[in-house]
């Protein structure tokens, strides 16, 4: 279950600045977008949309923001119809990475993600070369102090769906099927829990390590790809250690 903490960790360091957030501001406004249009405007009706709500607020984007992407995606006929499109590879020493986009322009934001690829040593291979090291799970990332017990959530979150729990050193990471992954954060939640941020996503088999050069090459194709406005969300197996916080 280690993997969950590799995950939790490079999810994290997104949102560190300000242009950082306003970059994934830019991503979930697409993604909202999108699922307004596909299954409208009112999230009690709209399960995916009341989830990516939440993951709006997780990444404190501003409530007027959200709204403002809902009303804009429901009612403007003329907006930006995005499409989506996974790409997948190999990172440098052999890396699994999965690249999500909501794009306007396939030519565009193709030729964007192979050069990513090109420039940092990996390659761009087939649909489907890659995604079978990876599992669909929902992920609840649940906030740790000294007053929890750790137990008492573990229970708490298998009587709400949880398939496993995982105590890590700031927080507590649980993992549910990937539909019930809402339904989980908000029974913790109703029983006193703060959830710092859920979502379905997908998880790795196994991590590969790497050394500091191709360490070095990677996280630079990870800085190129999720700097692009049309990149939702890169995945991929590498084992990243902790970056120390840039002053």
């Amino acid at each position: 279950m280690s993997g969950h903490s590799k995950w939790h960790n490079i999810q994290a360091k997104k949102g560190k600045t300000d242009a950082a957030r306003g970059k994934i501001f830019t991503k979930i406004g697409r993604e909202i977008a999108v699922c307004v249009k596909m299954g409208g405007a009112d999230p009690n009706v709209n399960s995916k949309l009341k989830d990516l709500i939440a993951k709006a607020k997780s990444n404190n984007m501003p409530n007027d923001s959200i709204q403002r992407s809902i009303k804009k995606a429901s009612g403007d006929s003329d907006s930006v119809n995005y499409e989506e499109k996974t790409y997948e590879g190999y990172g440098c020493g052999g890396v699994a990475v999965i690249v999500r986009t909501l794009t306007d322009n396939i030519n565009r934001t193709g030729g964007d993600v192979r050069h990513a690829f090109d420039k940092f040593g990996g390659n761009l291979g087939a649909t489907g070369c890659v995604s079978y090291m990876f599992n669909q799970k929902g992920i609840v990332i649940v906030e740790k102090n000294i007053d929890t017990d750790v137990d008492e959530l573990m229970m708490a979150a298998l009587d709400n769906g949880a398939l496993d729990v995982v105590e890590e050193d700031d927080c507590v990471t649980v993992e549910t099927e990937p539909n019930n992954v809402g339904a989980v954060a908000e029974g913790l939640e109703a029983a006193g829990y703060k959830i710092i941020s859920y979502e379905s996503t997908l998880v790795p088999d196994n991590y590969m390590d790497l050394d500091e050069k191709q360490l070095s090459s990677f996280r630079k194709m990870l800085d190129l790809l999720e700097d692009n406005d049309d990149v939702q969300e890169v995945i991929h197996n590498a084992n990243l250690p902790e970056e120390e916080d840039e002053e």
